[in-house]
């Protein structure tokens, strides 16, 4: 076991008192600030356990699917109750409210022989079940990978007529799912759409691929399908690029902004699938200032478009820093979505929600109200040099303080209990 040292409740008391009363002076309320942080839900992604493996019986890979997860981290879940085990253990160490979100290809058939376009609420009634044992909400996503029907990197933009409409079948018996999760539970399910058509090099027709995925969309999202969208909110994720798609994406940022813009969709921005050197805080404010909604995905993209754990990152600080100055915790919606097999999964978990959670914790205790303050009055070094000053202010206490409100470990505490778990029980998987 690793020893690292972790605080006492009786030293994070301690240290909380002083460091509540310094963001006093600015005006700040630290204990509000935990309050707000802890109430607000942050969706945990189920594929991180296995890899983005799925619990279908299919025998398809997931070539063309504009996905990989690297590494072969000992202790990958084999099994949904494996699955559901990981994610209740890793929800064990984490402050706040969580939900969990599942993606289409973790249907539990049960002997069923039915494909994607065939799925129902029962091959989730296990999900569903763990999901009101926990008092957890649940959210959900179409799996347009990982089958034959994509192998060749094209879906519901595919030119295949039989191709593209098993897709929207799918997308419309997802939508059903989603709703009665959300009838089940009590709580909207958000149903997140991501496809990964697209092609390795230059298209000769970058059009007809579109205009196909905006026919395609409008058949799944039809209001005669009678899907009741108080019960399954619809989101549309957009990716720079994928493994198989390097050049021409045809969900791009723009195509769906303005899919969700003129179907009334919630649009989601996932911070790992764009440029590695394009920051998205910028773009809240701009979508915030037409769409109704965002989903957000925290993630990190390193030297590519792609899904490495969350960290406590600028990016990430900027990003809640953004939703705080508007006011929009309303309007956005918080998930995750990586996927890590070059390290213990639960841990991937745990540091990936935590960094989420902190990073929202952080732009509660902005003050941002004196820097507006200052910005009106023109006083923009003032502004700078007490946006400079936070960033070293006494965090550390306030979210060492949070965690034990939730009655979770503070700061490294969770990581005995976790390589508890890896010999206990990931170990016995190998």
């Amino acid at each position: 076991m690793t020893f690292i040292p972790a605080p006492t409740k009786e030293t994070v008391m301690d240290a909380y008192g002083p460091a509540k009363a310094r963001y006093s002076e600015f005006g700040v309320d630290a204990d509000a600030a935990i309050d707000q942080a802890l109430a607000i839900p942050i969706s945990l992604h189920c594929w991180q356990t296995d890899d983005v493996g799925g619990l279908e019986s299919l025998s398809a890979d997931i070539s063309g699917a504009g996905i990989m997860a690297t590494g072969n981290y000992p202790g990958k879940a084999r099994s949904g109750d494996e699955v559901r085990a990981d994610l209740a253990k890793a929800i064990e160490l984490l402050p706040g409210v969580q939900r969990v979100n599942i993606h289409a290809n973790y249907a539990e058939l049960e002997g069923d022989t039915v494909d994607r376009d065939e799925y129902a609420p029962k091959h989730f009634a296990k999900w569903i079940a763990w999901a009101k044992e926990l008092g957890i909400g649940l959210d959900f996503n179409t799996t347009f990978f990982a089958h034959p029907k994509a192998d060749d990197g094209y879906t519901l933009s595919h030119s295949d007529p039989a191709i593209r409409d098993f897709w929207i079948r799918h997308g419309i018996t997802c939508r059903r799912i989603a709703e009665q999760i959300g009838r089940e539970l009590k709580s909207p399910c958000v149903l997140n759409h991501w496809i990964p058509d697209g092609c390795k090099d230059y298209p000769a027709d970058r059009w007809a691929a579109r205009q196909r995925l905006v026919e395609a969309y409008d058949e799944m999202l039809d209001e005669r399908h009678g899907i009741d969208t108080a019960l399954c909110i619809d989101a549309v994720e957009s990716k720079l690029f994928g493994i198989g798609s390097e050049e021409y994406v045809v969900g791009s940022a723009e195509f769906y902004s303005n899919y969700a813009l003129s179907r009334d969709t919630v649009l989601c921005l996932d911070m790992g699938h764009f440029h590695p050197t394009e920051t998205i805080h910028d773009k809240i404010s701009a979508h915030l200032s037409f769409h109704k909604k965002l989903l957000l995905h925290t993630s990190r993209p390193i030297r590519w478009d792609s899904d490495h754990v969350v960290v406590f990152s600028d990016d990430v600080r900027n990003v809640f820093l953004e939703i705080a100055r508007g006011h929009a915790w309303d309007r956005t919606i918080i998930a995750l979505d990586f996927f890590d097999a070059s390290i213990n999964r639960v841990g991937a978990y745990v540091i990936g929600t935590r960094a989420t959670r902190k990073a929202i914790l952080y732009a509660l205790l902005d003050p941002t109200a004196s820097l507006i303050s200052l910005e009106s009055a023109g006083k923009n070094a003032q502004r700078l040099a007490l946006m400079e000053e936070f960033k070293t202010m006494p965090f550390g206490a306030v979210w060492d303080m949070a965690c034990v409100r939730s009655g979770v470990p503070p700061a490294c505490g969770w990581i005995l209990p976790m390589e508890s778990y890896e010999a206990k029980i990931l170990g016995e998987r190998s």
